[in-house]
């Protein structure tokens, strides 16, 4: 039981410790991302949202928090998991293959103005990857969430983009940090839109 004890307190310890590294380099990219947000809901556009596994996840967690609501009342904000349609996805990765899931979907539903949240914890998810480069081809903006050194999306990145890359091998703590960073991003939307809350 001690060395279960241990075990769980490192967690938590780890956890923090990646968190406070990232207090001292990620605040500002986070507001960038979402300045870019507001940019693009208050010019009738929508944020579209990827990613595999825990970060597929973490893409419908983004999209529920901007079409439900996040901490207050507030009308919906248009936002597209494109995790989430079975259909769509087999068809495509059938069809084509799992690279082209994403970037297919980004092709039929992204519009000029509009922001993919591509979101990969090593950076080379091939999907994802794609998607980013389907995006560019729509001249969206691109928000991504990453880890350990960025990987190949932050190299193929423009510079009106952001990268908000946790720099840190392990992947538990690289998406314990990208849910900080998606609730963050939240809040400060609505406070760009709606006011600061009560």
């Amino acid at each position: 039981m001690e060395k279960l004890v241990e075990l769980a307190k490192n967690h938590f310890e780890q956890s923090i410790a990646v968190k406070q590294q990232c207090l001292d380099i990620l605040p500002e990219s986070v507001a960038q991302a979402a300045q870019l947000v507001v940019q693009a809901l208050m010019n009738g556009g929508k944020v579209l949202a990827c990613g595999n596994g825990g970060s597929a996840a973490d893409a419908q967690h983004f999209a529920a928090e901007l079409v439900g609501r996040f901490e207050r009342e507030r009308m919906e904000l248009p936002a597209i998991a494109m995790t989430t349609d079975s259909s769509i996805l087999t068809a495509i990765g059938n069809d084509y293959g799992f690279d082209d899931i994403f970037s297919k979907q980004v092709r039929a539903l992204g519009r000029t103005g509009d922001i993919l949240l591509a979101i990969s914890t090593s950076g080379n998810s091939a999907n994802v990857l794609e998607a980013v480069r389907a995006a560019q081809q729509k001249d969206m903006r691109i928000i991504a969430l990453t880890g350990r050194d960025g990987g190949k999306i932050a190299e193929i990145l423009h510079n009106n983009d952001v990268l908000l890359n946790v720099p840190y091998p392990r992947t538990a703590r690289i998406q314990e940090v990208h849910i900080l960073i998606i609730h963050a991003v939240c809040d400060l939307v609505d406070n760009m839109l709606f006011g600061e809350s009560v």
